[in-house]
């Protein structure tokens, strides 16, 4: 299958040949996370240096890694591996790697110029994390006073690009206007009365019932997962339905067994996910996305100078990367 990203690819190359900075912006499910490391991995400025690319997120790293290695028909750690925390897959043939971003932080502390790195992608930019804005303006400063031939590309579906061009040096921007298939978006009442897992479970009852293919839906924390799990488990005792959880704290055996591809006789998935499945990842076969429209972050409070977890509504740019996840397959 062609991904959208794709048209774009020309340009980016052409732009970084003669550009130290970029910046790419493309839907979700456009295909940029594992498309564009590839594509960029033999051009003759890289000159065999290697590309390292940061993803906020651990199960988004190690999806993007393992995802690149199967188009290149390869185990992960040969040409493309990953470093996230307690865990690596690299080795010397090892070209791109995709980091976390307090590995990358870490790592320039400790290596200033990134020797033989050639490239540095920060990947869905738009979270803005504080490791990624530092390991940014270390990015920056190794190129203007170590590296005047590294080169730096931030990638987002949802960034204000002429904001981040500008902090760039009035970097170039390329985009790609297209996504792999159209998303529709229904909402629910208002004010939906009841506790939000049973509104929740019953929002992805209703998927079920009226629409095809496997349910992705978003709640803000293991608590509502679990509630969530076990009011729809029990409404649909007996059926075709397997319901997974998806969040951060899960061993890596169960967070695999709810991304990898359904069961192939008949029976149907519902992934219950934290915002960790919200960008660079692709859950086969689901073509519903239930979204809470809440996520649990951290807030500082300087009463008691510590920070604490707070359930808020999600921002509009979350909002557009949740629902892209449907329309990926």
């Amino acid at each position: 299958m062609t991904l959208p990203i794709e048209e774009a690819l020309p340009r980016l190359r052409a732009v970084l040949a003669e550009h130290s900075c970029a910046v790419l912006q493309a839907p979700p499910g456009a295909g940029k996370t594992t498309m564009v490391p590839l594509a960029l991995l033999d051009e003759p400025w890289l000159n065999g240096k290697s590309i390292v690319m940061l993803e906020p997120r651990r199960l988004a790293a190690r999806a993007a890694a393992g995802r690149m290695s199967q188009l290149r028909n390869e185990n992960v750690g040969e040409m493309v591996g990953y470093r996230i925390r307690f865990e690596s897959k690299v080795s010397k043939a090892t070209r791109i790697e995709v980091l976390t971003e307090g590995i990358l932080t870490r790592r320039l502390q400790n290596d200033p110029a990134l020797e033989g790195v050639g490239l540095v992608i920060f990947d869905e930019f738009h979270e803005r994390h504080l490791h990624a804005d530092l390991a940014l303006a270390l990015c920056l400063d190794s190129q203007r006073g170590l590296r005047d031939d590294l080169k730096i590309l931030v990638m987002s579906a949802t960034l204000d690009g002429a904001a981040v061009s500008r902090l760039l040096n009035n970097a170039p921007i390329v985009t790609s206007e297209g996504r792999s298939y159209p998303v529709d978006v229904h909402y629910l009442a208002r004010d939906p009365e009841g506790r939000l897992p049973d509104v929740v479970a019953q929002a992805i009852q209703r998927a079920l019932a009226e629409h095809e293919g496997d349910v992705l839906a978003f709640l803000p924390g293991a608590w509502e997962i679990r509630r969530t799990q076990s009011n729809i488990e029990s409404a649909l005792k007996n059926s075709n339905v397997d319901v997974y959880p998806l969040y951060g704290d899960l061993p890596w055996e169960q967070q695999e067994r709810a991304i990898r591809p359904g069961d192939a006789q008949g029976r149907r998935k519902v992934v219950l996910a934290t915002p960790i499945a919200e960008t660079s990842l692709t859950i086969d076969g689901v073509r519903v996305v239930v979204d809470s429209g809440y996520a649990r972050v951290p807030q500082f409070d300087p009463k008691s100078g510590l920070s604490r977890l707070v359930t808020q509504r999600i921002s509009r740019a979350s909002a557009e990367q949740r629902a892209g996840r449907a329309g990926r397959t």
